[in-house]
């Protein structure tokens, strides 16, 4: 790990059991100890709709292995086993309305979990982002408030005595439905003389979706009037209108993408979505950092989803490529009903079904891959005509194509373990998981080369020394989406080593968060000190 660190592992140490006394050693591996809370729509297991689920849940363990104190903050939806009711009850102004906040609490993997509780969040249980744009509003903008204060009202840690405070405090606001959180840090406390040394930091997940609404939606907010300013936005394309990420963007004291390709991408007039202009006068303030992934959530070694149906855990090894990946891949047929045949290649998707993720490329060139005797398996849910297409397909080809719509965490985790091949054509990406995922279990990409996934899958062209663990094609067009799965279907076939030698390669590289974690630890200082 780069950089000067003050000890080799964070962590708790048991004191003496038989006194019934519990100490805690902190062997700092951070160079200074902040409070980081960690503010999200989703977080999984309790919540999640897409990677950023999976980001809350894992780079707050990775932040507190570092040795600080973490606090991840979300709604409350339902209940959740384990979280207790801390009969915390506040009273916040929530665009215009006196509303009565609850806080709930869980203290998992030495790291604090705080539930925001109101009915709004209850209503949406099954479809955490339903309701009209008011309603979106009012729950991102209760999320927002109480995230601020929880550190003066919940009391947290593993005895729920001790609450954070606003020292050395650093709140971590995630994609646009958190974006009110750096404008209401300045303006209801920061103003104020409050939270005078607690900074923000903005992650861009999504440059898509940015909360744009009408102008007239700000004055619902309660922000001061010069305020505005921040909110406006004038777009070419789309008029105009209230930006509430713009609005965030502004006033967050750093700025992070979640790759350095999307970092660069979003300052272009085609990757910023209005907002690039905004983002090349940051500078300095906008960096990027690859997402990692949970390994103990996603490892072939420790995946409890391959523990029946012939499925295998297997070493992200070379022998585990050859022993049980090639289990997996037998399991994998025999449950989607497709011949078990170890010679044909298992090319595997997994993602919504829209036109981000590039699905209408995939069917484009069906009819030339449904003739290369191949077998492909597709998992996801979205526009309804892309999941008609994916049910036609299946139809026309029941010997090679087998189609899930819907979204299963269980076959996600097969997919992954029994494919040969994950195919990701992404029109943009601004991290990916999926791909990383693929790598660790032994799975070779095939990507669009754009945003994270330009950074994370090396494009193999037939040199082992260049460190190749995938291909990419430079271009979201049906044609070189084909030369591509063209190369790699070939290589499988007729050069079975050397297709292994790229599999372990991936498996081998460090995909964790805890290198992730360690950047966004320096972006965190870094604003601690930022004027």
């Amino acid at each position: 790990v780069a950089g000067t660190v003050a000890g080799t592992v964070a962590g708790t140490v048991a004191g003496t059991a038989a006194a019934g006394i519990n100490t805690v050693e902190e062997v700092l591996l951070c160079k200074e100890k902040l409070n980081i809370v960690v503010v999200a729509s989703e977080c999984a297991p309790f919540a999640k709709t897409g990677g950023l689920g999976d980001v809350a849940a894992a780079l707050p363990k990775a932040l507190r292995r570092r040795g600080h104190r973490v606090m991840v903050v979300m709604p409350r939806y339902k209940d959740y086993q384990g979280v207790f009711d801390t009969s915390v009850r506040v009273h916040y102004n929530i665009m215009g309305a006196n509303t009565e906040v609850g806080y709930f609490h869980m203290y998992k993997n030495d790291v604090d979990y705080v539930f925001v509780d109101h009915v709004a969040y209850h209503a949406v249980a099954g479809d955490i982002y339903a309701g009209d744009r008011e309603e979106a509003n009012f729950r991102n903008a209760m999320l927002c408030q109480a995230a601020i204060e929880a550190v003066w009202h919940v009391k947290c840690g593993p005895e729920g005595d001790t609450p954070y405070g606003d020292s050395d405090l650093v709140f971590l606001a995630n994609d646009w439905h958190t974006a009110l959180l750096p404008v209401m840090l300045q303006a209801f406390y920061r103003d104020h003389g409050k939270f005078e040394f607690a900074r923000s930091v903005f992650v861009i997940h999504n440059m898509a979706f940015q909360g744009r609404g009408p102008l007239v939606e700000f004055d619902k907010l309660g922000l001061p009037a010069d305020y505005k300013d921040h909110f406006f936005l004038d777009d070419p394309f789309g008029g105009e209108c209230m930006n509430t990420m713009q609005a965030g963007l502004r006033l967050a004291t750093k700025v992070i993408a979640v790759s350095s390709g999307y970092a660069w991408e979003i300052t272009t007039d085609a990757g910023g979505w209005g907002l690039a202009p905004l983002l090349r006068e940051f500078g300095e303030k906008l960096t990027g950092v690859v997402n990692g992934i949970d390994l103990d959530e996603w490892s072939p070694e420790k995946d409890e989803h391959l523990d029946k149906d012939g499925y295998s855990r297997y070493e992200p090894t070379a022998e585990g490529l050859m022993g049980g990946k090639k289990l997996c891949k037998a399991a994998l047929q025999r449950q989607f009903g497709l011949p078990e045949r170890d010679d044909v290649p298992v090319l595997g998707f997994i993602g919504r079904l829209d036109h981000q993720k590039g699905v209408d490329l995939i069917t484009e060139i069906a009819p030339w891959l449904m003739g290369q005797d191949v077998q492909l398996v597709m998992l996801g849910s979205g526009r309804e005509d892309l999941e008609e297409l994916l049910k036609n397909l299946e139809n026309n080809n029941r010997e090679r194509c087998r189609c899930w719509v819907g979204f299963s965490v269980e076959m996600a985790h097969r997919i992954t373990a029994g494919c040969d091949i994950l195919l990701m054509p992404s029109r943009f990406e601004p991290c990916g998981l999926n791909q990383l995922y693929a790598m660790h279990y032994g799975t070779v990409p095939v990507v669009h080369h754009v945003g994270g996934l330009r950074d994370t899958v090396r494009h193999f062209d037939g040199n082992h020394d260049a460190g190749g663990t995938g291909w990419a094609f430079e271009r979201a067009e049906a044609d070189k989406f084909q030369w591509s799965l063209g190369q790699a279907i070939y290589t499988l076939r007729n050069h079975k080593e050397s297709f292994a030698a790229i599999g372990v390669r991936g498996m081998q590289q460090d995909l964790g968060w805890d290198h992730a974690a360690y950047l966004y630890e320096q972006k965190f200082i870094e604003a601690k000190y930022a004027h």
